[in-house]
């Protein structure tokens, strides 16, 4: 029989509030608006030759590469960083490699990053392994 947990990300330790409890959904979704926009205004000013369509297919690669570099090493998209927000590994630590490309490429397909679990993470942080938490 499972315990009953009594607020989000408690079954994984995390304290109920403050720095380093789990992000709330506005933030998140506030972030990945940050960073989409960032990956639009460069894929359109520098890559697509103000094509919209082309702009939102660089911009995909552009999000996924602004994604491996600053989740894997500062463990935040600049959207992440300027809402205070950090993506960490379930034990606290860093996310390795392995999982900043898994969960990368999950959350540009979308549908694993809308499936949440009762912390509020998504799929693709379910599988890799990893928490958004405030800083």
């Amino acid at each position: 029989m499972g315990a009953d947990f009594g607020y989000r990300g408690e079954r994984l330790g995390l304290p109920q509030e403050g720095p380093g409890s789990i992000a709330p959904l506005g933030r998140r979704f506030g972030a990945l608006f940050i960073d989409w926009a960032v990956c639009m205004v460069i894929a359109y000013g520098l890559l697509a030759g103000g094509d919209q369509q082309a702009a939102g297919n660089w911009a995909l690669g552009i999000f996924l590469v602004m994604s491996l570099l600053t989740v894997g090493t500062v463990g935040s998209t600049p959207g992440k960083r300027i809402l205070g927000l950090r993506v960490i590994a379930e034990d606290g630590g860093r996310l390795g490699v392995v999982r900043v490309v898994l969960r990368s490429v999950l959350l540009l397909l979308v549908i694993p990053a809308i499936v949440w679990d009762r912390d509020s993470r998504g799929l693709h942080d379910r599988l890799a392994r990893a928490v958004q938490v405030r800083i």
